[in-house]
């Protein structure tokens, strides 16, 4: 049975803070999306919780979402399955 989604990948550029006092999307900046997460930047936790903010935004299973650069760094690059970029854009704030 096929899925309603659409079956693009798309590519989101992401630029993190983690620690934040709460967890939020911040905006566009230099053509890449801002997010502030409250959970630290250690094993993983601000990763884990960058990916479960950006589903539930996105109304996508976590498992659609997964970062294919940078993931030790602030600037990350995620995968988005399912969507087109231009369906990923318009569920998140305007630039």
């Amino acid at each position: 049975m096929a899925d309603s989604r659409s079956s693009g990948t798309a590519r989101l550029p992401i630029k993190v803070v983690a620690g934040a006092s709460r967890s939020e999307i911040a905006g566009w900046s230099a053509g890449r999306l801002r997010v502030r997460i409250s959970a630290v930047a250690e094993r993983g936790k601000a990763n884990a919780a960058l990916i479960q903010l950006l589903a539930a935004r996105l109304g996508l299973p976590g498992s659609a979402l997964r970062i294919v650069a940078g993931k030790t760094s602030a600037r990350k690059t995620l995968a988005v399955d399912g969507l087109s970029e231009a369906e990923m854009r318009a569920r998140l704030p305007s630039p």
